[in-house]
């Protein structure tokens, strides 16, 4: 039986209004925990061979330094599709940004929103235009920072612990990932679930959906009525993909 999701108070509410006002896009997220996977895939008729399959690769130091300090560095391979990478900072205040940030074409200001809080990152992204890039970096034939433009170099310094360079990175991955866009019956809009495979045999199912910033709360309360209608439970505890990644590798890495 679906239950109540946790309530943002007052002032949490006050601030998410705030930043999703100067944000690009808000994504509302769910994670379904594991006993409930498999039959929230069946209420949702997901059938995973229309998942893409991507392999997503972070660089850190084993004691975590840049996710201690809010700084996020990706790199991906897409099926079909080519690599990518990204230099995310969170959170952030979009208000306070510098401009040659913010009004950058490659960055994406987005609040990531779920049951019980919320968090707004400047994501910093490029497209590799290759399906070799990233491979080469990780077999060490070709240097990390190249994977980085030189935008994303600056906005990493400026960000980063001092003294931590692109190169002396940890290479912790690859995560298979499984993404797939649906529009369920009876959903009003497209519903993204992406299953991220860890190497210990654990497993993280999330589900998504992204909207503009002044439909946010529509959207939120329509899709929580047609999960629970399917008998999604919304109360499980929230997991956030990247910090279960880091958490894994840092430790496997110490």
């Amino acid at each position: 039986m679906a239950t109540a999701a946790p309530q943002l108070s007052d002032a949490q509410l006050t601030e998410l209004l705030s930043l999703a006002g100067d944000s690009d896009s808000v994504e509302l997220k769910l994670t379904i925990p594991f006993p409930d996977q498999r039959s929230t895939i069946e209420a949702l008729d997901l059938d995973p061979l229309d998942a893409q399959i991507r392999q997503v690769y972070f660089f850190e130091t084993p004691e975590l330094a840049l996710f201690e300090a809010g700084v996020v560095v990706r790199a991906r391979r897409v099926q079909g599709k080519g690599d990518d990478s990204v230099v995310k900072l969170r959170p952030v205040v979009p208000a306070e940004m510098p401009d040659e940030h913010r009004l950058s074409a490659n960055m994406v200001v987005e609040v990531d929103a779920m049951p019980g809080g919320f968090v707004c990152s400047g994501s910093l992204k490029r497209d590799l235009k290759s399906m070799t890039k990233v491979r080469e970096a990780v077999r060490g034939d070709r240097p990390v920072r190249k994977l980085f433009s030189k935008e994303q170099r600056a906005y990493f310094a400026a960000h980063a612990p001092s003294g931590i360079e692109l190169d002396d990175l940890e290479i912790f991955g690859p995560i298979f990932v499984l993404k797939a866009k649906s529009m369920p019956p009876g959903a009003m809009r497209k519903l993204v679930a992406e299953v991220w495979l860890y190497p210990d045999n654990t497993r993280i199912l999330e589900l998504s959906t992204k909207c503009t910033p002044g439909e946010a709360f529509d959207v939120a309360a329509r899709s929580r009525a047609f999960l629970t209608e399917r008998g999604i439970d919304l109360s499980g505890e929230q997991q956030t993909k990247t910090r279960t990644a880091l958490e894994y590798f840092s430790q496997a890495a110490r």
